[in-house]
């Protein structure tokens, strides 16, 4: 059995991680609350490296962004976690921070890593004002340790602890999150990951050199505000990646020919297509479980649906800087107006200094298109976060919310997630400004005196149509 010093000597192989005391229950039987392990707590937001196993079965662990991974201790061949519900305060990019709830000090909560056939007891204490409940999303359990408040269980009121205990009986990624008043408390930030790792080798699950994880999720919060409206079900106006925004979101880094497995869980209001540049990849899991492998074809975007989780691979085999984000555009956006009126073409030369007699911190917006946003040094309320943010080599990215980057380089080394910082491209392999002759195609005038390119210039194997327009409804 892991002694105390032990146990925070493994806890600091994560990062610093800082404990804290547990809250007594009268939830716990008596034998349980013997071995009531210490909560752990970690509030930094940054992506904290692996956490190695060195007791239990070994695997190799996950990385999770901006996020870190719940240490445990082995109790009589049980492996044991604590999760503490309650409030937390999480910075989402430099500047800005909201009011969450969430586990352990975070939103999302730690990532929980077990090994396929592992007897699991988690210890959760409430420290919410309301009662909470945990639903381990995907898993094969004992229907009363499900989670479902008021189906399989009465919900774990204020101050109380209760144990759920089951065998993680199958490999693959899940998710938990609350059944106990959901739409406030997942739209408040409660929900983590789980990864199920095989007990030994699997024919459909290989060794992947970097193994990363995060979950989807999405926040309407004013500007200048802190709290989540959790009465929104569309206009949310940031979209998160583990509750971090671009630029706060930590770049997924891997060495050239590294296999690379990314884990993405959706707990948002809509769905999300994932898409990354530079590579193609496989869908080799789902929540339900591994792919068959003659099911796997070859994707650069996977839509990933409420409720879902999604598990790519890919051998990181080109060298670069490449984009991975949502390809919804508006997710790629932060603290978003959805009312604001397009202004493209309106002409504001003559408006805008009548504007400024009465406003003189007036500012023309939109008339060429919203990239002037990512220039404008314009003051923000406070605690808010530009909508379109984050500096390249080049200047502005002109992304925010699910955005970041694949960062791939030949001499990173083995376990190292460190930022390798800009890619320089090999002389003759970036794009650049054309200062030659003029582009201007020949043209020539058509017999019915329309413009169409010359003769000479025309594919060899095109065949001119004559188009007759019908006229009424007959011979269309």
């Amino acid at each position: 059995m892991i002694t105390r010093r032990s146990f925070f000597k493994r806890v600091g192989q994560a990062g610093g991680l800082a404990a804290f005391s547990a809250v007594a229950s009268t939830a716990v039987s008596k034998v349980a609350m013997a071995a009531l392990p210490e909560p752990v707590l970690q509030t930094s937001p940054d992506t904290m490296p692996p956490l190695m196993p060195n007791t239990g079965r070994p695997y190799n662990p996950v990385v999770t962004l901006n996020g870190w991974t719940l240490p445990w201790r082995m109790n009589a061949g049980v492996k044991e976690f604590h999760l503490v519900a309650e409030p937390v305060v999480r910075e989402m990019a430099p500047g800005m921070v909201a009011h969450l709830w969430g586990y352990n000090g975070q939103s999302p909560g730690p990532t929980i890593e077990v090994v396929e056939g592992d007897r699991v007891r988690i210890f959760v204490t409430n420290k919410l004002p309301e009662h909470t409940s945990v639903h381990w999303h995907g898993q094969r359990l004992p229907n009363g340790m499900d989670g479902v408040t008021g189906l399989n269980q009465p919900g774990i009121a204020p101050g109380k602890t209760f144990v759920y205990e089951f065998v993680a009986r199958r490999p693959g990624t899940f998710m938990y999150h609350p059944h106990a008043d959901e739409m406030t408390q997942m739209a408040m930030g409660m929900m983590g990951f789980w990864v199920t790792h095989p007990k030994g080798k699997h024919p459909l699950i290989e060794e992947a050199d970097r193994d990363y994880c995060f979950l989807l999720n999405a926040y309407d919060i004013d500007p200048g505000a802190y709290t989540p409206k959790i009465m929104t079900m569309l206009d949310f106006n940031l979209w998160t990646w583990n509750s971090r925004v671009f630029p706060g979101i930590s770049p997924l880094v891997a060495r050239k020919g590294d296999r690379v497995r990314i884990r993405v869980g959706n707990l948002t209001m809509t769905n999300h297509p994932i898409h990354i540049h530079g590579h193609e990849f496989e869908v080799t899991g789902t929540d339900g479980g591994p792919t068959p492998k003659g099911a796997r074809w070859p994707e650069v975007t996977v839509d990933v649906a409420v409720g879902q989780m999604r598990q790519m691979e890919f051998i990181a085999d080109e060298e670069g800087d490449w984009a991975f984000h949502c390809h919804k555009s508006h997710h790629t956006m932060n603290a978003m107006g959805h009312n604001v009126p397009t202004m493209i073409g309106v002409d504001h030369r003559g408006l805008a200094g009548k504007i400024n007699q009465l406003i003189p911190d007036y500012m023309v917006m939109g008339e060429r298109g919203m990239s002037d946003m990512s220039e404008m040094q314009m003051p923000l309320p406070d605690n808010t976060v530009p909508m379109m943010t984050g500096d390249g080599p080049y200047g502005s990215v002109e992304m925010g919310g699910m955005f970041s980057m694949l960062k791939v380089r030949k001499n990173q080394k083995a376990g190292d997630y460190s930022d390798p910082g800009w890619y320089p491209q090999p002389t003759g392999t970036q794009a650049y400004e054309y200062t030659g002759a003029p582009l201007t195609a020949p043209r020539r005038q058509s017999q019915a005196g329309g413009v169409s390119m010359q003769q000479s210039n025309r594919p060899t194997n095109t065949i001119e149509l004559q188009v007759r327009k019908p006229q009424g409804h007959q011979g269309h």
